[in-house]
């Protein structure tokens, strides 16, 4: 099957057009009249998986490896180094980024993962009417992400109404219409700016709450008839 055939596979399930303008979600690297045999399934891209891919092998990932423009590419850096390294192989990458959290992403985490009913979505959030004690529920999100521990701003302590965006959605705080936000990425002045407005915040993680990309992808790749795999994606971090 063609790359070119696949891309159109993806883009009737999650349009390439939604993504943010600040995105690159698509085709990254690669030609779109290459043969493809096997798919690679990742969030993201490291010198590990390269290493462990056969050639003529397409890898769908969630993060773009190229963001912004490049503007040289010097083998021994980030992500030279990486693109270097699939070219040799002949590997191709599409990533689905701000799209899929969009149309599936989002939804995802919040019924399967969490188990609740989306009661309204509004581009990148989903919210949903819970009834429950703060502590009580954060401790069933930091298990359900298979978190440490539960990182909070606690504004109250009974929670009716509940704000989602997977990866990073700090940005979208003063926006947010409900008594609790669930996102990535939270810093010490996203947790001031929820604080006065009496918003709550709890932290799962950007990997952790964007790894279910791959499991959610293959079940729609299976249709195409190829052979698709789940990469074991890492966390770059550690915790001790």
């Amino acid at each position: 099957m063609k790359t070119s055939e696949i891309y159109d596979f993806l883009d009737k399930l999650s349009p390439f057009e939604l993504q943010e303008p600040w995105d690159n979600s698509g085709l990254l690297l690669g030609d779109f009249n290459q043969d493809i045999q096997k798919i690679v399934l990742s969030i993201d891209v490291d010198e590990a998986l390269i290493d462990s891919m056969e050639e003529n092998t397409l890898l769908i990932t969630h993060h773009p490896l190229i963001f912004g423009g490049l503007k040289q590419l010097e083998f021994s850096k980030y992500p030279a180094n990486l693109i270097h390294k699939m070219i040799q192989k002949n590997i191709s990458n599409i990533s689905m980024h701000t799209n899929f959290d969009q149309t599936h992403l989002n939804e995802y985490v919040a019924t399967e993962v969490l188990g609740y009913k989306i009661a309204q979505k509004d581009g990148f959030v989903a919210y949903l009417d819970i009834d429950e004690d703060f502590d009580i529920f954060a401790s069933k999100v930091a298990t359900a992400f298979s978190l440490p521990h539960a990182k909070c701003v606690k504004s109250s302590q009974r929670v009716k109404r509940v704000a989602l965006t997977t990866g990073s959605g700090c940005s979208l705080i003063k926006s947010i219409k409900a008594d609790c936000f669930l996102t990535g990425d939270v810093k010490y002045h996203d947790a001031m700016e929820a604080k006065s407005i009496n918003l709550s915040l709890i932290d799962i993680g950007h990997f952790e709450s964007e790894q279910f990309f791959a499991e959610i992808l293959l079940k729609y790749l299976k249709n195409l008839g190829l052979e698709a795999i789940i990469s074991s994606s890492k966390n770059p971090f550690t915790y001790i």
